[in-house]
Order: structure tokens, then sequence, then C-alpha cells
């Protein structure tokens, strides 16, 4: 079960987590790849991550562009989950040889 995190973790959240901002009570992060291929392979790989948490980010896609924003619906707010995941994402995209802006 997902565990809302509190006022003092989630204000050190964008500071903590390289290249996200806080955006309106979400975790938000804007991505560009060298083509549509890579920004969709991007988000294949995370969606393998996000199934394994069984927790799922708001995003989208236009051509070589992925837009991600991460918050737990049902608990009104971040949660861990949010939190491993922005992490898990961070670590795809050490590896990721195609991303082309942060």
């Amino acid at each position: 079960m997902a565990t809302l995190l509190c006022a003092e973790t989630v204000a050190g959240l964008a500071h903590s987590l390289a290249g996200w901002q806080l955006r309106e009570g979400r975790l938000h992060r804007e991505l560009r790849f060298a083509d549509f291929v890579a920004a969709f392979g991007f988000m294949a790989q995370v969606a393998l991550l996000a199934e394994a948490l069984g927790h799922h980010p708001d995003w989208s896609n236009s051509w070589n562009q992925v837009v991600i924003d991460l918050t737990t619906h049902d608990l009104g707010g971040l949660s861990d989950l949010d939190l491993e995941l922005a992490q898990r994402i961070n670590q795809l995209l050490e590896t990721s040889p195609n991303r082309t802006l942060p």
C-alpha cells in the first residue's frame, strides 16, 4: 500500500531528484530523445517499471518528446510509489544513449 509523503519530503523532492520539478502537486519531467523510436522505446521501458510497481504515470509523447507527471490519484498527492518510480526512471535515463536533452 502506498504512503503519502510528508510536506517536508515533498518540498525537498525537486532538489533530491535530478531533472524533476514540482508542478501543481505532481512530480514533472520533460525529456527529448533523438527521434520518435527512441522516445517510444524509452516509454516502453518505463511501462515495464511502472507495471512492476503497480503504479502508472500520467504521460504524453509527441515525436521525440516525452512528458511525465507522477502522483498517486487515490491518495490525492505524492506517495512513496511516485518517489520510487521517479528514481527508477532516473536510473533508466542514465543508461539511455538516445536522450538528447534533460
